[in-house]
């Protein structure tokens, strides 16, 4: 589903990525790990096309996603890659339900089709009773579920997520990394996680440690 191949990337005299090639087969669920300042995430925005590295290549389900312009990589963005992050990033003045449904409105689903969809997910995730709060009226348990949600509406390849549970208690932690497998399980998703919770890499089928901006190992 993912092959990048000689990934580089430098920050002015600082060189973050330095060579990386790794691959994720579809169904996959990967964690890439390594200390702070590794290039984890550096390299997990190159493989979201969210950044353009300097040298090497991406390709998702065998296309060169940067041979594309920038109108054709922003609507593969939307429509083959779901985002989750730490910090949720929902709109504070709109509904879960609503925020669920901003990437379906933008990819041009029509309005009843996208909250139908987005409605399943959020019943799905255990959050029918909760369609129409605000972010500010969730636990941090709940917006991470309207997050998954939202990555999952436009039914994308490939779900990456930073550090999806760095942000939660421990029991919400545990609820997080047991959904993410269970999407897997029940809808095929192929996933790939920026952690450095142990737990949540031990539990996944590989490993791929960085560091000092190259693959130092891979564990399955």
């Amino acid at each position: 589903m993912i092959k990048a191949e000689g990934i580089t990337k430098s920050f002015g005299a600082l060189q973050v990525l330095k060579g990386i090639s790794l691959s994720v087969a579809q169904g996959e669920v990967v964690a890439i790990v390594g200390s702070s300042g590794a290039g984890k995430t550096t390299l997990l925005e190159i493989l979201g096309t969210l950044s353009q590295p300097d040298g090497g290549t991406v390709q998702l389900d065998g296309l060169d996603v940067f041979s594309l312009g920038a109108r054709e990589l922003s609507r593969l963005r939307n429509r083959k890659l779901g985002f989750v992050f730490q910090f949720h990033h929902l709109l504070p003045e709109f509904s879960a339900l609503e925020n669920v449904c901003i990437p379906a409105f933008i990819a041009g689903t029509d309005k009843r089709e996208a909250e139908a969809k987005a409605k399943d997910l959020l019943a799905y995730l255990g959050l029918a009773h909760r369609m129409g709060h605000k972010p500010a009226e969730l636990s941090g348990g709940e917006q991470q579920r309207v997050a998954i949600a939202r990555a999952m509406v436009n039914s994308p390849s490939v779900v990456l997520a930073d550090e999806p549970s760095g942000n939660l208690d421990s029991r919400n932690k545990q609820e997080l990394h047991a959904l993410l497998f269970r999407l897997r399980e029940e809808r095929g998703q192929t996933i790939v996680v920026v952690t450095h919770d142990k737990e949540l890499a031990g539990m996944c089928d590989r490993t791929i440690t960085i560091s000092d901006g190259r693959v130092e190992g891979v564990q399955a």
